[in-house]
């Protein structure tokens, strides 16, 4: 049976057009393969940022002499650094996979928060071996204490913010049937990183108390200080991740032998 002259061949077979074949069972693999290598990269990360969490503040602007003294700190927390590269793999799973899939992964993401909780809980309450009267006292109590300020911030701030980004992804792709990749890439990124900034910080300040907040001065514009701060990191990593994002995208789409981005543009 011939295949025909490969300028002949649709867009999408064109694209795929000598690579090297791939039986059913194999490419099932491959695809499956990716996915769990994305939601377990997106699952541990979000365990690893929940444990650091709010363990400790950064001071951004450590190049500038006297910036510890600063009233409006210019800090985020350790557990922030790796936050970002949640919504790159859920914008890839949403592009590679389809919406049920990256929802079905911030479902579980939710639950895991749950379970992160529940082994620190446990772990609080089950007897050790500390000395009389140092019951709640150690590195373990520390840690347990600020995890749990930053997964009550996190798992309302998390779920609302994960589930923004994948349907203004999908909302873009829709609205723009299909083109221009970057801007559901960043546009989805951007508005469900401020959804989950704002509640990060004033969950974290009003349940948890743990930012390192001067007591001499307002409270609110402190508090500001720590939204912009932490909203343009992470907006700066969602910018800088456009390329690897675009790259990852139709490398991908086309290693899975799926249809490229933008594929409903040139229909």
């Amino acid at each position: 049976m011939s295949t025909g002259d490969a300028s002949t061949l649709p867009s999408s077979q064109h694209r795929y057009a000598g690579l090297e074949p791939l039986t059913p069972e194999r490419l099932y693999h491959r695809r499956e393969l990716v996915f769990l290598a994305l939601a377990g990269l997106f699952l541990g990360t979000l365990a690893m940022l929940n444990i650091l969490g709010i363990t400790r503040f950064l001071n951004v602007a450590f190049m500038i002499d006297g910036s510890r003294e600063w009233t409006y700190k210019v800090a985020i927390a350790v557990g922030v650094l790796p936050y970002p590269l949640t919504f790159l793999c859920t914008d890839l799973i949403s592009e590679l996979y389809g919406r049920r899939r990256a929802s079905a992964v911030v479902y579980v993401g939710f639950a895991l928060n749950a379970w992160v909780v529940f082994i620190l809980w446990l772990g609080g309450v089950w007897p050790g071996f500390e000395a009389p009267g140092a019951a709640g006292q150690g590195v373990f109590f520390d840690l347990q204490r600020l995890a749990f300020g930053a997964v009550a911030a996190s798992m309302v701030a998390y779920l609302v913010a994960q589930l923004v980004d994948v349907h203004v992804f999908h909302f873009w792709k829709r609205l723009t049937r299909g083109r221009h990749l970057w801007l559901r890439n960043n546009g989805s990124t951007l508005v469900s990183q401020l959804v989950d900034t704002v509640s990060v910080i004033l969950i974290t300040h009003f349940y948890a108390g743990a930012l390192p907040i001067d007591a001499g001065a307002g409270l609110w514009p402190q508090l500001l200080a720590f939204i912009v701060t932490g909203y343009v990191f992470k907006a700066v990593v969602a910018l800088l991740d456009t390329l690897p994002f675009y790259g990852l995208s139709y490398g991908l789409a086309r290693w899975l032998r799926l249809p490229p981005p933008d594929a409903e543009a040139d229909a």
